[in-house]
């Protein structure tokens, strides 16, 4: 069944159908957008919510990154950025596969609807014509047929009137016979043009209409069909999501159950113990008996009670229980001994990063200033005298400062060192070694080059990356790969191949697992 057929006189009807269709796809357009309107709120608002929340992130000296209960959160919050990510991509997808791609296509529908409702109009307007001219020839038929019989009634009275002369007779008869030629000149006339007017109407109704007629039906078919493609787009858009959503929240559920109570005992005990040693017994003073009280002020073994520990400062509480705040200090002496070393040790690592950073920087531009001074086309060697001064300038007190720290490191260490190896406080001639000697012998190994860091975990990557932009590297699903970095809260993070490559690689796509 066709419109064609069916509905060859429903010329307005499809007119009024096929242009509600158009209005029913514009509907969908605007509803998609204002969906993905929604979409992109929501992510914003994940992301503004994850960032509220994570703007510690990144302070790495904070006691407790090291915790697996602040990192776990630090991770859910990661996971929610990329979910939000994936709510973005929804959004995105739905733009260009349905919103872009339906508004092209009704433009093109909208056209060629125009198209054949001019053909039909065309059709029926020479059809008018045609009738036009046919209804004219028929009135001029009628006019004329009875003119005709007007005259042949003259004549005949003209010939039975005796007082006719034979020319008035035949005079009249020659008008008679004149309007009869006539007459029969438009009946012929009339029936060439009702001739032509039933095949045009034949013509208009069983062939052009219904031609048009099928073409809107063909066109209306297609948007119907276009449209049920673009209902499926709306689901499919979402589901071919869920995988990486569904990683998004297992990552949440794996956060949680990483963390480990024991294993951030462990951590507080490593971060804050102060290695000390508990202080030993206060000796009986027995001022009846006049004894002299002892003294060991001087002693740099444990201090033997809690006040000994706060350098005789006995206007201060019990510190074990209850300690102000300390002033924070350059030379971190606010620490207690252990943790003064480790941070010492950490400034350390900090300047000789910073101070190799200004000697790559400085033979840098000893190089450039070789080349300007060889080839003066390419530069003045002068212009760099500035930056040559400031580098040297920053090299020098990176030294001053290196030559500080390690000295403050080397107090630190050799304090500690004594702390331990007189738990009671007594050092006598036969029992004291030297302190140099038994300094260098203790913390020989930590003056010695260190290794590069190891890898702080491994990935395995859950689908395939092609690493095509600057900084990246390429990976195959099921590839294993060790993690350098972590997320920054940027979405990527920094591994390494077995060969030494490295490069950066979408987190949402690798599983990672953490060396505890």
């Amino acid at each position: 069944m066709d419109w064609g057929t069916e509905l060859w006189d429903q010329c307005d009807i499809i007119e009024k159908h096929t242009q509600s269709g158009l209005e029913l796809v514009e509907k969908y357009v605007k509803f998609v957008k204002e969906r993905t309107e929604i979409e992109q709120s929501y992510a914003k608002q994940l992301r503004n919510l994850s960032k509220k929340y994570n703007q510690k992130r990144s302070n790495k000296d904070e006691p407790d990154c090291r915790l697996s209960s602040y990192q776990s959160f630090v991770d859910i919050l990661n996971e929610m950025n990329d979910y939000a990510g994936q709510r973005e991509l929804i959004a995105e997808n739905m733009i260009m596969n349905i919103c872009i791609d339906l508004t092209k296509y009704l433009q093109e529908l909208k056209q060629e609807r125009k198209t054949y409702l001019l053909e039909a109009k065309k059709a029926q307007q020479s059809l008018e014509s045609t009738y036009k001219q046919l209804d004219n020839s028929k009135k001029r038929f009628e006019r004329e047929w009875r003119e005709a019989e007007r005259a042949a009634q003259y004549a005949e009275k003209t010939d039975q009137d005796i007082n006719a002369t034979k020319a008035d007779v035949e005079k009249a008869k020659q008008q008679a016979h004149m309007r009869a030629r006539v007459a029969e000149d438009c009946k012929n006339d009339y029936a060439a043009q009702l001739q032509k007017y039933n095949k045009e109407q034949s013509q208009f109704y069983f062939n052009d209409m219904p031609l048009i007629f099928n073409k809107l039906q063909d066109l209306d078919e297609r948007r119907i069909r276009k449209l049920g493609h673009g209902y499926i787009l709306f689901s499919d858009t979402e589901k071919n999501v869920m995988p990486i959503i569904g990683k998004c929240l297992e990552g949440i559920t794996k956060a949680g159950t990483n963390v480990n109570e024991k294993n951030d005992t462990m951590v507080i005990i490593e971060q804050n113990k102060s290695g000390f040693e508990r202080p030993g017994d206060i000796e009986f003073e027995d001022y009846s008996q006049g004894i002299n009280r002892a003294s060991s002020d001087s002693s740099l073994g444990t201090p033997k009670g809690p006040l000994d520990l706060l350098g005789k400062n006995k206007s201060k509480n019990f510190w074990l229980f209850k300690r102000n705040k300390p002033t924070v200090t350059e030379d971190f002496g606010h620490l207690p001994p252990e943790q003064r070393r480790k941070r010492l040790q950490h400034k350390l690592e900090e300047i000789s990063k910073e101070l190799q950073k200004e000697a790559d920087q400085s033979e840098a531009l000893g190089k450039m200033k070789d080349v300007y001074e060889k080839n003066p086309q390419m530069g003045d060697p002068a212009s760099l005298a500035t930056q040559i001064s400031q580098t040297s300038q920053n090299i020098e007190r990176l030294r001053g400062e290196l030559n500080k720290y390690e000295c403050l490191l080397f107090v630190s260490k050799r304090r500690i060192f004594f702390l331990l190896s007189s738990p009671d406080g007594a050092h006598s001639d036969e029992s004291t070694p030297d302190p140099s000697q038994a300094i260098y012998a203790e913390f020989d190994d930590d003056f010695e080059d260190e290794e590069p860091a190891a890898p702080i975990g491994k990935c395995t990557a859950m689908y395939n990356f092609p690493g095509a932009s600057e900084g990246t590297i390429s990976m195959q699903e099921g590839e294993v790969l060790a993690v350098v970095e972590e997320d920054k809260g940027d979405g990527w993070t920094r591994v390494r191949r077995h060969n030494g490559d490295e490069g950066y690689i979408p987190t949402s796509y690798v599983t990672i697992t953490l060396n505890k």
